[in-house]
C-alpha cells in the first residue's frame, strides 16, 4: 500500500472520529471538554470492529454483502446508531464516575505532586514544631481535657511557643486569637499576646531592588534621603524613615521579598489544619475553626497588597470628613510599628471626645503606593501599652467612639482594632494603623446598626427583635415571639449594672444561630471588630465598662438625631422622596375610582414573568418529553423483539425485529440524552 493510500485511511479515520465526536456531544446536549470528546470518539472508534461484527452475524448478512433495500437500510441505520452509541455511554459514565476536574492533566498533575512535597516538608515541620512543645495529642483530637488553671496556664504556654516557631502566617494567627476573648479561655488570651512579630530585618541591598522596581527610578531619585537601617522590621515588612523632595519626612514601608510564596503554603496548611480539627475535635467545632481559618487567610492577602491598606485609609479618612495634616516625628526612636511592619506615621483627621483630639488615622501619600511599598507621612510616638494608667479611661473611651462612628456613621470602619494597631502620639492622642482589613456598610444596615443599638440602650426586646430582622435577612418561618423572649434574657443578662461583657457577644451569636438567621459578611465583620475592640479596651482600661459607654454613646448618638437641625434634615430629606409620589397619588386614584365606577377594574397578574423560571419549566419539560419518547421506544422495542411473524428481511430476521433492534437504540440514545444533564447539574451542586 502506498503512501497515499494510507495518508487518505488515516485521514478518513481522523474524519469518522471528528464526526463521532460532534454527533455524540449534540445528540447528549451537554458540552463536553475537547479532549474527553475526542478520546471517546477514538475508543468507540477502535472498539467498532468487535462490537458491529456480532452485530453482523446475528443478521447472517449474505457474502456477496447484498440485502433487499428496506433491509440495507434498517441495518445501516442500527449499524450508524451503533457507532454514536459508544462515544455517548463512555461520555456518560465519565461524567457519573470521573467528573472534570477529578483528575488533574499533566501539567496540572506535576504541580499537585511538587506543591504536595513542599506542603509535606512544611507539614513534618510543623509537625515536630508541635510534638516538641507537647501538642500532639491535641493535633489528633485526644489531648487531655484541662479543667484546672495551672494546667490551663501550661498548654497557653506552650501554644505560644509553637506558634512563635513556627513563623509569620502563626504569629499573626496567635496574634488575633489573643483578642478573641469571646471564644479562648482567659489564660489562652493573656499568654498569646505576648506574641511579638518581630524578626531581624532584611538587608538593604533586598530591600532597595523592591523600591527601584516598584516606584520606577533609583531611590535617591524619588527620595531626598532614605535611611537604609530600618525604624522596626516585622515578619511581611519594614519600615525605613525617609523624606520627600519638598522636605516632608515619611515613612516607607516595603514588603520583604518572597514573603507571598512562604504566606501562601503557610495558610493553605493553616486551612488544612481548621478543617481536620473541626471534623475531628469537639473544640475544633465549637469554635468554628474552618470560618476562623477563612476569614483569617483572606486579611492577610489583603495585608500583603499595599494598594488595599492606602485605599483603605484614604476610605476611612474620607467617611469621617477629615483631611491630612502631616507632622514631622522626632526620630527613630520613637516609631511605633504594627504586626505587619507599619510605623505609626501618617497626617489624620480626628474622631471621638477626645480632648487631645481622639483618633488620628495614618495619611498615605498616594502616588508612592504601590502593592509592595507603602509610603506615609510620619507621626511619632510609642506603643499604646506604655500609656499612663490615668490615660487609660479615656483613651479606651475615645477608640470606642471612634470605631462606633465609624460603624453606624460613617459606614467605613476599622475591621482590626487590636492593640498592635494602635500607638499613643506625642500630643497624647491615639494612633489608629495598619489599614490592611476595612468593613463597608451601606445606608440600610446602618440605619438598622442604628436602631439596633439604641433599642438595646432602651432595653426593648420588640424593638431589638425587629432592628436584628432587618440587619439580617429573614427567614420565611421563624418564631418571632420567642426570639423577642431570647434577645429580653439576652439583654437582662447582658446589660445589668456592673456586667461582664465577655460573653455577650458570643451569647449573641448562639441566639442569631439557633433561629436560623444567616448574618451578613459585612455584619459578621462588625460583630467580628467589636469583640477584637473589646479585648483591646480591655488591655487599655482593665475593669472598662463597654456596655455602659456604649449605650452613652448611643444615647449622644440619639441626643444628636434629635437636634433642631439633624430633625430638620431628616425631614426634608422624606419629604424630597415622598413628594414626586404624593403629586402623582391623585391622578392614580382618580383612576382607580373612574376604572371601578365603569366596571373595567381588572388585576392583571402575569405567570411565569421571570425568564429564568420559564427556561427552567422548559427545561423540565424537554426532561420529561425525553423521558417518555426514551421509555415508550424500549417499549415498543421490546414488543416487536418479541413478535413472531412479519416480512423477512433476511434469514431469521424479520421486519418487526429490525425496527424493534432500531427502537431499542432510539430509546438508549434518549435516556443518555436524559442522564447526561442530571449528571452534570449533579456536580455543580456538589461544587
Amino acid at each position: 500500500m502506498d503512501v497515499l493510500a494510507q495518508l487518505f485511511i488515516a485521514l478518513s479515520a481522523l474524519l469518522t472520529i471528528i464526526l463521532l465526536a460532534v454527533m455524540a456531544q449534540r445528540l447528549l446536549g451537554v458540552r463536553f471538554g475537547a479532549l474527553r470528546t475526542f478520546v471517546a470518539a477514538l475508543a468507540a472508534f477502535a472498539l467498532a470492529q468487535p462490537v458491529l461484527t456480532p452485530i453482523l452475524a446475528a443478521f447472517k448478512v449474505p457474502a456477496d454483502g447484498r440485502l433487499p433495500d428496506a433491509g440495507a437500510l434498517g441495518v445501516l441505520l442500527l449499524l450508524v446508531m451503533a457507532m454514536v452509541l459508544i462515544p455517548m455511554v463512555l461520555l456518560v459514565l465519565a461524567e457519573a464516575l470521573v467528573p472534570p476536574g477529578s483528575v488533574p492533566g499533566p501539567v496540572e498533575l506535576l504541580r499537585s505532586v511538587r506543591g504536595r512535597l513542599s506542603r509535606a516538608r512544611r507539614y513534618s515541620q510543623i509537625t515536630r514544631i508541635a510534638v516538641k512543645h507537647g501538642l500532639g495529642p491535641y493535633l489528633r483530637g485526644r489531648g487531655e481535657r484541662l479543667d484546672d488553671r495551672p494546667g490551663k496556664v501550661r498548654l497557653a504556654r506552650s501554644l505560644r511557643l509553637a506558634l512563635d516557631e513556627g513563623g509569620v502566617t502563626f504569629v499573626k494567627l496567635g496574634q488575633v486569637l489573643s483578642t478573641r476573648r469571646d471564644l479562648l479561655p482567659p489564660e489562652f488570651v493573656e499568654e498569646l499576646g505576648r506574641l511579638q512579630d518581630k524578626v531581624a530585618p532584611a538587608p538593604w541591598t533586598q530591600i532597595e531592588p523592591v523600591l527601584t522596581e516598584e516606584l520606577g527610578g533609583p531611590v535617591e531619585e524619588v527620595f531626598a534621603a532614605v535611611e537604609r537601617t530600618p525604624l522596626a522590621a516585622a515578619s511581611i515588612g519594614q519600615v525605613h524613615a525617609a523624606r520627600l523632595p519638598g522636605g516632608e519626612d515619611v515613612v516607607v514601608k516595603v514588603r520583604r521579598p518572597g514573603i507571598e510564596a512562604a504566606v501562601g503554603k503557610d495558610l493553605d496548611i493553616v486551612r488544612r489544619l481548621a478543617a481536620t480539627l473541626e471534623s475531628r475535635t469537639r473544640w475544633g467545632r465549637s469554635l468554628g475553626l474552618r470560618d476562623l481559618a477563612e476569614g483569617f487567610a483572606a486579611a492577610i492577602r489583603e495585608e500583603l497588597d499595599f494598594r488595599v491598606e492606602a485605599a483603605n485609609m484614604a476610605a476611612v479618612t474620607t467617611a469621617a470628613g477629615t483631611t491630612g495634616a502631616g507632622t514631622t516625628g522626632a526620630g527613630a526612636t520613637g516609631a511605633r510599628t504594627t504586626s505587619a511592619g507599619t510605623t505609626a506615621a501618617g497626617a489624620a483627621g480626628s474622631a471621638g471626645d477626645g480632648p487631645a483630639g481622639g483618633v488620628r488615622y495614618p495619611a498615605p501619600v498616594p502616588v508612592l503606593c504601590t502593592e509592595r511599598v507603602l509610603v506615609m507621612r510620619r507621626l511619632s510616638g510609642r506603643p499604646v501599652t506604655e500609656a499612663p494608667p490615668e490615660d487609660g479611661p479615656r483613651l479606651a473611651r475615645d477608640l470606642l467612639a471612634c470605631l462606633l462612628r465609624q460603624i453606624l456613621v460613617d459606614g467605613v470602619f476599622h475591621a482590626d482594632p487590636h492593640p498592635g494597631n494602635l500607638m499613643l502620639l506625642d500630643d497624647g492622642t491615639l494612633g489608629l494603623l495598619d489599614f490592611g482589613s476595612v468593613g463597608r456598610l451601606d445606608a440600610a444596615v446602618r440605619s438598622a446598626l442604628q436602631r439596633f443599638l439604641l433599642a438595646m440602650n432602651r432595653q426593648d426586646p420588640l424593638a431589638v427583635t425587629d432592628a436584628l430582622l432587618e440587619v439580617v435577612p429573614r427567614p420565611e418561618d421563624i418564631d418571632e415571639a420567642a426570639l423577642e423572649r431570647a434577645l429580653g434574657q439576652f439583654m437582662a443578662r447582658h446589660l445589668g449594672p456592673g456586667m461582664d461583657s465577655v460573653q455577650m457577644f458570643t451569647d449573641l451569636f448562639r441566639i442569631v444561630t439557633a433561629y436560623g438567621l444567616s448574618i451578613p459578611p459585612e455584619v459578621a465583620a462588625v460583630f467580628r471588630a467589636l469583640a477584637t475592640l473589646e479585648g483591646t479596651l480591655v488591655r487599655l482600661s482593665p475593669g472598662f465598662d463597654l456596655i455602659g459607654e456604649a449605650r452613652a454613646f448611643a444615647g449622644r448618638h440619639l441626643a444628636e438625631r434629635a437636634e433642631p437641625a439633624a430633625i430638620r434634615e431628616t425631614v426634608t430629606q422624606e419629604l424630597a422622596a415622598l413628594l414626586p409620589m404624593l403629586r402623582r397619588l391623585p391622578r392614580r386614584v382618580e383612576r382607580i375610582a373612574s376604572a371601578a365606577e365603569h366596571g373595567r377594574l381588572a388585576l392583571n397578574v402575569r405567570l411565569l414573568a421571570d425568564e429564568r423560571d420559564r427556561r427552567y419549566l422548559t427545561g423540565l419539560l424537554h426532561q420529561v418529553l425525553l423521558t417518555a419518547l426514551g421509555a415508550t421506544a424500549g417499549v415498543m422495542a421490546v414488543l416487536l423483539l418479541g413478535t413472531g411473524g412479519g416480512p423477512q428481511i433476511m434469514t431469521g430476521v424479520s421486519l418487526f425485529h429490525l425496527i424493534g433492534y432500531n427502537l431499542l437504540m432510539i430509546s438508549a440514545i434518549l435516556v443518555l440524552r436524559v442522564l447526561a444533564p442530571i449528571f452534570r447539574r449533579h456536580r455543580k451542586f456538589e461544587d
